[in-house]
């Protein structure tokens, strides 16, 4: 499936911003090539960009990947609930409460990179296992129903986004 089946229905109108983003091929292509872009993005970023702030109160890009592989973890925790279960309702999670708690720059950016890739390599073979039914299945998420495959091409378009986010903002 691609993203342009999708229904805008099956996801909050605020996730829009990130769906917009993906290119139009298979689920499974948004996640693959994601994986190979995002490890590509980081292990090219100059060192001193790792801990660099534009402004006081923003993030890192170490913050960010960190906050990129919790993001993930959520999404595909609710698309594997969704997929399992009938009128399955999921609490939100406050991603500025993740970001004070993970001390993403006490780690080195190695060790941050082979998370991702464990993280991206457990989505891929999730969505891999879901049939179409199974895609199709929906829950609420914070209030907002969320079908299965809305949440994959979010991971996908929200991965994209941050991207974006550091070449804007980040790379000067």
């Amino acid at each position: 499936m691609k993203v342009s089946e999708l229904n805008s229905v099956e996801y909050n109108p605020y996730y829009k911003r990130y769906i917009d983003l993906v290119a139009e091929i298979s689920l499974s292509e948004v996640l693959s090539n994601g994986l190979l872009d995002t490890l590509a993005f980081f292990e090219n970023l100059p060192t001193p960009k790792w801990t660099y702030r534009y402004a006081e109160d923003k993030w890192t890009p170490k913050d960010i990947l960190l906050h990129m592989i919790d993001t993930e973890r959520v999404f595909s925790y609710r698309a594997l609930y969704f997929s399992r279960a009938e009128n399955a309702e999921l609490i939100g999670f406050d991603e500025n409460i993740f970001a004070a708690n993970a001390n993403a720059n006490q780690r080195n950016s190695e060790d941050l990179l082979k998370e991702y890739h464990a993280v991206r390599t457990a989505t891929i073979n999730l969505f891999e296992s879901f049939d179409s039914k199974m895609l199709l299945q929906a829950g609420i998420a914070n209030k907002n129903k969320m079908s299965v495959r809305a949440a994959g091409f979010i991971i996908g378009g929200h991965e994209i986004h941050h991207r974006n986010i550091i070449k804007e903002r980040y790379l000067l």
